[in-house]
């Protein structure tokens, strides 16, 4: 439990790995810390997590669904990026940032659920998500990025509070 961090590239393209449970005493997740661990199936993390890195879980093909802890206030570009079996998001309520492309490329995702402390959303953020139906910004959003829903395809109903200025 004395685990600070995990750092840039520590278990980078561990194709075998099947489950990550990180410890309650960690706090950031080092950019491209579980890249290409294709088998990875599930994500046990603590409320102790602040930040995920950039490409921290890109291509992790076998995910099925995330939930971000409260705790977590920036999610990185790319972070899940590429995690094609994706079907549920569940962001927290501390999350203030949604880095660029962080969830592109994850076509079978469904279900988007923004925290409400989310003030930004990034370039392309979910883009390519073509399975979303329905998105509702929370009013905390004042900027969405160029082309973050761009490619849902099944898209029917978003709903933009007035606090978005770009």
């Amino acid at each position: 439990n004395s685990v600070a961090s995990i750092g840039d590239y520590a278990f980078y393209g561990c194709s075998k790995l099947t489950s990550v449970t990180i410890g309650n005493s960690v706090k950031t997740i080092g950019n491209y810390a579980f890249t290409g661990c294709t088998e990875l199936k599930s994500i046990v993390m603590p409320n102790s997590v602040k930040s995920i890195g950039d490409f921290v879980f890109s291509g992790c093909r076998k995910l099925t669904s995330v939930t971000i802890p409260d705790s977590v206030i920036s999610i990185g570009n790319y972070a899940f990026a590429y995690c094609s079996k994706l079907t549920s998001v569940t962001i927290g309520n501390s999350v203030k940032t949604i880095g660029d492309s962080a969830f592109s490329g994850c076509g079978e995702i469904t279900s988007v659920t923004i925290g409400n402390s989310v003030t930004s959303i990034g370039e392309f953020a979910f883009s390519g998500c073509g399975e979303i139906t329905s998105v509702i910004i929370p009013n905390s959003v004042t900027s969405i990025g160029k082309y973050a829903f761009s490619n849902c395809k099944k898209l029917k109903s978003i709903e933009i509070p007035d606090s978005v200025t770009y």
